[in-house]
């Protein structure tokens, strides 16, 4: 009987891949990698120069997957990189790569020369044994990549710019070998010298243009990258002990002076300073840490002496979900992409047809074959698919990366389409448009009783949640020293509340809803003062029948800063606003009056299931997005056509999140749509005009309007104007005060 093959479950793959040069090379690069047994999906991004695959599941383990991956990518004529060599390269001198610019420019500014000072009737010939000397090394050193790349797509039965570009400019040289053997002795020809070597020349300044747009596109992920400090000074036995960042463990205590960067997430244990964590969140302001608050690695400790117990090290961070989340956008790529990229697939194959077409044309309209070779030398160097390739990766490069400095994390380009088109925006109340931090403002016991017994049983079940309310509940018992025993048998019903024993006897506590259900007997709640807008909550105790209420907690929350100001900006623009939550018609709608909101609009009394239907029910009207930060908004934030999470919720709900929010900022939701909407259009835009570029071009070129230097330069400026156009989303800021440029 034959072994059964052990499977796994493989995760992404990374592969940086050198040497392609336009949306020709990606396509082949995806195809040569979905070739391979067990590849199920391969994403090329141009932009970034990376590929990223997923392996089937069931795919044998121990198979060396990069190896595999790296070969096929070598054998497509590219080049697989290493994570080094990738570094290197992102992190190479502006300047980095211009010397075969520079020397084609001045070998091809000789050849041009005539051409160049005929303006001022100054008439001077370059003998033709000069012209070639001088384009020689042009056309097969500085063009050398050329040949190379192009003759790799031709081995793999496919084309892209790099061949585009070899038979273009080797037509113009050959033909001026040509002219120049068949010329009488002492006369001087027309050559294409310089045609070919300015083609080449300007193709390369192109390529060095783009390549360091391109560095410029993936700025915001060096930065994040550069926040982690390389050492810490770990505190053992009372000694300061210094050590690599990638060796500190979870629990040690590390050492913080003024000015110094935060090496890993943990909790303050002693000293009080500020923490600069503007490159995490966008926050701009320095925020206060004292004992018992949490820091994130890569903030900038401010003026104080901090120790610091470290709570998440490595791939847990928050900066390293923050650049895995950003990498992740970066990396994937939007829905229309794939129609491109369709497109780019069949473009070589066609431009080469329509150069044939166009010598065959000229040639029976009788021009002869000198003027009719220049015209289709000219289609092969204008059709270069370089500006469709980056359109639509430079511009998500760019919108995500400037998001992110400003504490917006876009999940993919799917997120951004959806941003694009919502039409309802949907809050939860408490920690989304409420600060979150509810206090205990009324405690009525029903029975007329001594009320210290109730709450020290109502914070011990709930001393072990981190919910809000249960917070509040426990610092209620604190502040009046009193006893909190461990409770037992603790179990939680979501968006209703809480059961468990305490001293043997049986309580729940939760909605006054969830109460009802359970045939508790409720009393009118009395609703004046500070228990108008309060939301309540009940404890009862279980016996053999009916659970009796024994008290009634009632829990004051305040309008989040900049709440009702965020509101108000998302009405002017256009959006429809609803906020969903679990508290009572009363205590809702007496927020929603304070936040500005319409009775209308505000949906109370819902279990997580509820808010669901109401999505549903609000998506009649169009694309609705959720925020949300607690586990309770998971469901809706899935279901929502765009859930945003606010950065200070849980892992559970920043995982259900389309885009996630690194401060407790409404006013974040209308820049995170505005920054969405802008990257968007960029795409679009930058799509719009690749494609007319090339079907105005050709046309132009294959009618003669359009010399081989022109088609060059034009051919050069699609790709840099695409790059160009993309890096204006760098001036974005997210507000509406400042200037919103590009």
């Amino acid at each position: 009987m034959n072994a059964s093959v052990k499977s796994v479950s493989v995760a992404p793959l990374d592969l940086s891949v050198g040497g392609m040069t336009c949306a020709s090379c990606v396509a082949r690069v995806e195809k040569a990698l979905l070739a391979i047994p067990g590849v199920t999906d391969a994403s090329v991004n141009l932009a970034t120069e990376t590929a990223r695959i997923r392996v089937a599941d069931d795919a044998p383990a121990g198979t060396d997957w990069p190896a595999r991956l790296r070969r096929a990518v070598r054998d497509a004529g590219y080049e697989p990189r290493s994570a080094e060599q990738a570094a290197l390269a992102d992190a190479a001198s502006p300047w980095a790569g211009l010397w075969p610019v520079a020397a084609g420019g001045v070998l091809s500014t000789a050849l041009m020369l005539p051409m160049l000072l005929s303006p001022w009737n100054a008439h001077v010939m370059v003998p033709p044994w000069l012209q070639c000397l001088l384009a020689t090394p042009v056309q097969f050193w500085l063009g050398g990549r050329f040949y190379r790349a192009g003759w790799a797509a031709l081995r793999a039965r496919s084309g892209n710019m790099d061949l585009l570009v070899a038979l273009g400019t080797s037509a113009a040289y050959g033909l001026s070998l040509w002219l120049w053997w068949r010329a009488p002795t002492g006369e001087v020809p027309h050559l294409y010298f310089e045609a070919s070597a300015t083609v080449i020349t300007l193709v390369l300044l192109g390529k060095w243009l783009e390549g360091r747009a391109k560095r410029q596109t993936g700025s915001a992920i060096r930065a994040l990258h550069a926040l982690r400090p390389d050492t810490a000074r770990v505190l053992r036995r009372r000694r300061e002990i210094e050590m690599p960042v990638a060796e500190l463990l979870v629990g040690d205590v590390v050492v913080l002076r003024p000015g110094e960067r935060f090496p890993a997430d943990g909790e303050v244990l002693e000293g009080r300073s500020q923490a600069d964590e503007s490159l995490l969140t966008g926050e701009p302001l320095p925020v206060d840490k004292s004992p018992g608050d949490r820091v994130t690695g890569g903030a900038v400790n401010g003026e104080g002496r901090l120790l610091v117990r470290v709570s998440a090290v490595g791939a847990e961070s928050v900066l390293a979900r923050v650049v895995r989340l950003v990498e992740d956008a970066q990396a994937a790529k939007a829905p229309i992409q794939r129609t491109v990229d369709r497109v780019a697939e069949v473009f070589v194959p066609v431009v080469l047809l329509i150069a044939a077409l166009t010598l065959a044309g000229w040639l029976l309209a009788g021009v002869g074959g000198e003027a009719a070779l220049v015209h289709a030398v000219s289609v092969l160097v204008i059709a270069c698919p370089c500006a469709l390739g980056l359109a639509t990766p430079a511009a998500l490069m760019t919108g995500t990366g400037v998001a992110a400095r400003h504490g917006i994390l876009v999940r993919d380009a799917t997120a951004l389409e959806q941003a694009r088109r919502i039409a309802t925006v949907a809050f939860d109340k408490t920690g989304t448009l409420t600060a979150g931090r509810p206090r205990l403002v009324a405690f009525d016991v029903t029975d007329g009783s001594g009320d210290a017994e109730w709450l020290a049983i109502g914070a011990a079940l709930q001393a072990g949640s981190e919910h809000p309310l249960a917070r509040a509940v426990v610092a209620a018992a604190a502040g009046r020293e009193l006893p909190i025993v461990a409770a037992d048998d603790l179990n939680a019903e979501p968006g209703r509340g809480l059961r468990g024993r305490v001293d043997g006897r049986a309580f729940v506590l939760g909605s006054q809803r969830w109460m009802e259900e359970l045939g508790a007997r409720v009393l009118p709640v009395r609703r004046d003062g500070e228990r108008a807008s309060a939301t309540v909550s009940m404890l009862a105790e279980c016996g053999s029948g009916a659970p009796v209420v024994r008290a009634v907690l009632f829990f004051g929350d305040q309008p989040r800063d900049g709440a009702t100001q965020a509101l108000a900006r998302l009405r002017s623009q256009g959006l429809r606003l609803a906020m969903l939550s679990g508290d009572q018609q009363e205590s809702a709608q007496d927020m929603g009056r304070r936040l500005g909101l319409r009775p209308d609009e505000i949906r109370a009394g819902l279990l997580p299931a509820d808010k669901v239907a109401a999505l549903r029910a609000l998506g009649e009207f169009g694309p609705v997005a959720m925020v949300g930060d607690g586990i309770n908004d998971a469901p809706a934030l899935a279901a929502a056509d765009l859930g945003i999470a606010m950065g200070s919720g849980t892992d559970v709900a920043l995982q259900a999140a389309g885009i996630t929010l690194m401060r407790s900022d409404p006013a974040l939701v209308a820049a995170a749509l505005d920054i969405a909407r802008r990257t968007g259009a960029k795409i679009r835009q930058n799509l719009f005009w690749a494609f007319v570029y090339n079907l105005a071009g050709i046309p132009l070129a294959a009618f003669g309007m359009f010399s081989p230097v022109v088609a060059g330069a034009a051919m050069a400026l699609s790709s840099i104007s695409v790059m160009a156009n993309a890096l204006l989303l760098r001036r974005w800021r997210p507000r509406e005060k400042e200037r919103h440029l590009g």
